[in-house]
C-alpha cells in the first residue's frame, strides 16, 4: 500500500535505539525508551499560508530527524510500526557526518 500524507504532515519510522550502554551494559526491551530519531518515509507537499499558497516543506524522504519523545501518532501501515507527525513537531536534521556513522 502506498500511504501519502496531506498538507504539513510526515510518515517518520522510528530508527533502533542501541541495546547497549557506553559501559557494555545490555538494556532489556522492557526498560528501553522509545528513539527519538527517525527517517522521513513520506511527506506531505506543504501548508497554506492565508493567501491560499502551499508552503513546502523543510524535510524530504530520506532525511534523518530529531522529534520530541511524544509527538505523532503511531499507526501501523503493512504490518509496519510508523509515526504520523506534523513537520512542526520536527527539531530538526541530522545531517553530515552523525547521520552516516549512526546508519552503519
Amino acid at each position: 500500500m502506498k500511504f501519502r500524507p496531506l498538507h504539513d504532515r510526515v510518515v517518520v519510522r522510528r530508527l533502533n535505539a542501541d541495546e547497549k550502554t557506553a559501559g557494555g551494559i545490555i538494556i532489556p526491551d522492557t526498560a528501553k525508551e522509545k528513539p527519538m530519531e527517525g527517517e522521513v518515509i513520506a511527506a506531505g507537499p506543504g501548508a497554506r499560508n492565508e493567501q491560499s499558497q502551499v508552503t513546502p516543506l523543510d524535510v524530504k524522504e530520506g532525511d534523518r530527524i530529531l522529534f520530541g519523545k511524544w509527538s505523532g501518532t503511531e499507526v501501523k501501515i503493512d504490518g509496519e510500526e510508523l509515526l504520523i507527525m506534523k513537520e512542526s513537531d520536527i527539531m530538526g536534521i541530522i545531517a553530515g557526518e552523525v547521520a552516516q556513522k549512526k546508519a552503519a
